[in-house]
């Protein structure tokens, strides 16, 4: 399984996603360090709010496979603008959380991930689960293997690692 980390502000439903994916039941613990264990690594959302702090999610952002951005379906504003898909040099994913909310506006919240430069964008209800099993297949697919050839093929192209290749290009003989 790739090992995600997890980053947005505090409340946005970072914690409980983490609990959802491995299984357990929901109860709420506020974050106040980041948490890291074998497949994920969570950070507190103070770490997004505050420019003293930031540097922090760029720093953690290596540890992962994956980089997952997360909001809930109810946020009352955006703290990533277009160029914070700059420092990650991993897969950059959305994840919608509190879709059931009665405040939610979807839409809107998937505009800023698209904005945000988010790769592939995730709906979840971390109470009921729904979501949930698109996002761990994801997160069960198996990361590329390159031989150190193919990886600065890839990047005389200005492609990252987990790009595909256009159509009608192919390795070097």
């Amino acid at each position: 399984m790739k090992k995600i980390f997890l980053m947005g502000r505090s409340e946005a439903g970072k914690t409980s996603l983490t609990q959802a994916l491995k299984g357990e039941e929901l109860h709420y613990v506020k974050t106040q360090y980041t948490n890291t264990d074998d497949d994920t690594i969570d950070s507190p959302g103070e770490y997004a709010e505050s420019k003293h702090f930031s540097v922090g999610l760029a720093c953690f952002s290596f540890e992962a496979d994956v980089v997952a951005l997360v909001q809930a379906a109810d946020e009352p504003y955006n703290l990533f603008g277009p160029g914070g898909r700059a420092f990650i040099l991993r897969p950059y994913i959305g994840i919608i959380t509190k879709v059931d909310s009665p405040h939610a506006n979807v839409p809107m919240v998937r505009q800023w991930m698209v904005n945000a430069g988010c790769e592939r964008i995730f709906e979840v209800n971390n109470v009921t689960r729904e979501g949930l099993d698109e996002l761990i297949a994801y997160l069960e697919e198996d990361l590329p293997k390159l031989s150190m050839e193919e990886a600065k093929f890839k990047q005389s192209l200005g492609l990252n690692e987990w790009d595909p290749l256009p159509d009608g290009v192919s390795y070097p003989e």
